[in-house]
């Protein structure tokens, strides 16, 4: 009986840990945590018992004793590891550019990649993340993008202007449709160095 409530717990928590680490695709693992602490904090505390107590099993006991937990802290460890892996730019195109647009509670970040590719990373308040992929071509200074890597139509415009000059990419037009090439708040993306 103690075996299985064990196991039960052990359960519970490995599976509260990978839901937890899929937070991070909606939004961010803090903001959920603050939303949802009281779930959130027992999960923790009980995926942390458990893993002490699998530790300790396995050098009591060895492997075969409680093989059941220890495989569902195994198969936890290695899917935070691949949760890890998918966010780090190990699989992903080099970066030919990367420019930051920075408002009161977010960050912007446009990340141009090689093959066409682009992303936009929005960081905000408590922890929120959230990215969005699209595809561009460079025409002389100008970037358009065939697919905007954003979801708020007009933010991010389908054409804008790369100015080496200035390390900016400016995402306003005038009246007349000539870029606005004067900094001001909210109408250029800072080149990261």
């Amino acid at each position: 009986m103690q075996k299985q409530k064990s196991y039960s717990l052990a359960a519970i928590a490995c599976v509260g840990i990978i839901g937890f680490m899929a937070t991070h695709f909606f939004g961010g693992m803090i903001l959920w945590t603050l939303s949802y602490w009281f779930i959130i904090v027992p999960l923790l505390i009980i995926y942390i018992i458990s893993f002490f107590s699998a530790v300790a099993d396995l050098f009591d006991g060895g492997y075969y004793k409680s093989r059941i937990k220890i495989n569902m802290h195994l198969i936890t460890f290695v899917l935070i590891i691949v949760f890890n892996l998918y966010d780090s730019e190990l699989f992903k195109n080099n970066k030919i550019l990367s420019a930051t647009l920075k408002d009161d509670l977010y960050h912007y970040t446009l990340i141009l990649r090689e093959g066409g590719k682009c992303e936009t990373q929005c960081a905000g308040m408590f922890g929120y993340e959230e990215s969005f992929k699209g595809n561009y071509k460079f025409k002389g200074d100008t970037i358009i993008f065939s697919k905007v890597p954003y979801d708020n139509v007009g933010f991010i415009p389908d054409t804008i202007l790369y100015d080496r000059e200035q390390k900016a990419l400016f995402i306003e037009k005038d009246q007349e449709k000539k870029f606005i090439r004067e900094k001001n708040f909210l109408n250029h993306f800072e080149i990261d160095k």
